[in-house]
């Protein structure tokens, strides 16, 4: 591993749990000098949508189109992880923003996420798990999907345990992200300090 990371937060959490604003809202205390974001599934999008002829930048974000192509998206990236379970995880973190301390991964899926970085950087990986109720997660656009709320991409780490920190994430908790944000960012201050 030619990076050296100083803290690894590995995030996860159900669809539209809100993991990806959190993540922003760390990256803008910290700066972007500071830390970088890893989306574990960019590398996956990247190279199904070169592989199947679709626009990777709508796989990105939070639209139909992509919605339209998760469930072939997930069996595929299942069968790359098969071979190589690591795969995805050193793919986007061999990127632009590897020297930075702290290395933010929005959208662990998987217990193997989890090992590849608790393996790899055992002593400065933090879990974080984000949580919201399923009326906020309506609220936000959720509907269940067959094959797609029940497999393991979804379902893979909802019994780990411990979480480092674990961010409740439902309408009405505004006041307690702040606190609960304040602690990691206190927790990384330790470790880069």
């Amino acid at each position: 591993m030619d990076a050296s990371p100083r803290v690894i937060l590995v995030f996860s959490g159900k669809r539209k749990c809100g993991k990806d604003h959190i993540t922003n809202l760390l990256i803008n205390r910290l700066g972007e000098d500071c830390a970088v974001i890893f989306r574990l599934s960019a590398p996956l999008k990247e190279a199904y949508s070169e592989e199947h002829g679709l626009d990777f930048s709508r796989l990105l974000d939070a639209s139909s189109y992509k919605e339209d192509a998760r469930l072939d998206m997930i069996t595929w990236g299942e069968e790359k992880r098969l071979k190589d379970p690591g795969y995805f995880c050193r793919l986007a973190t061999s990127g632009p923003g590897k020297e930075k301390p702290v290395w933010i991964i929005s959208d662990a899926r998987r217990q193997t996420d989890l090992d590849y970085f608790q393996q790899n950087f055992t002593d400065i990986t933090k879990l974080i798990r984000v949580h919201a109720d399923i009326e906020t997660r309506k609220d936000r656009g959720w509907v269940f999907t067959e094959g797609v709320d029940n497999v393991e991409s979804e379902c893979g780490l909802d019994e780990v345990s411990p979480w480092n920190h674990l961010i409740d994430n439902s309408a009405g908790q505004a006041h307690n992200l702040d606190s609960q944000l304040q602690l990691i960012i206190h927790d990384i201050n330790k470790r880069i300090s």
